[in-house]
């Protein structure tokens, strides 16, 4: 699904909170063109939530581009859509430049950002990723499905369970 830049403009209004089929949050993973596990984890938990729409503006499959300022380039056509940026502590540790210059240009294209912590793992977040995100989320649907909406959308994220008890 491609959006238009007269789409973009009208999604990107004031006044539309709620992802909607029509008007999906568009998110972009920080990648360095290669998959992994953490990668995939992210995108099996947007899937499973009910009643979330995203549009991913990440192209890791897509052929790296030849050179740095070929690289950066491409990163930056597919940062620009995106209204919100999620950054993988595993991504960082394969490539920790390339995941930087993203992050600097989401920061500089005023794109929140959220760090996923590690998955599995009570090890601290690299520095230079806690000082530039906006949220540090925990690996979970809800919390992740939460923190693209308060910081793309600025959407009231306040769910209450409800717990039922049976007294015998």
């Amino acid at each position: 699904m491609h959006i238009g830049a007269l789409d973009w403009a009208k999604s990107a209004a004031p006044g539309n909170a709620m992802s909607t089929p029509n008007d999906p949050i568009r998110l972009f993973v920080a990648h360095n063109w290669q998959e992994n596990d953490d990668l995939h984890r992210v995108f099996e938990y947007l899937e499973s939530s009910r009643n979330f729409h995203y549009k991913s503006t990440t192209q890791v499959q897509a052929a790296r581009p030849v050179g740095s300022e070929a690289e950066r380039e491409d990163l930056r056509r597919q940062i620009a859509p995106a209204e919100v940026v999620i950054v993988l502590p595993a991504t960082y540790r394969l490539e920790s430049d390339i995941v930087m210059f993203q992050l600097n240009f989401a920061k500089s294209a005023n794109r929140p950002i959220i760090a996923m912590e590690n998955f599995g793992s009570s090890q601290a977040l690299p520095k230079a990723i806690v000082e530039l995100a906006d949220e540090v989320c925990p690996w979970n649907e809800r919390s992740l499905v939460d923190a693209l909406k308060r910081q793309a959308r600025h959407e009231d994220t306040q769910r209450w369970d409800s717990i039922e008890f049976k007294i015998d």
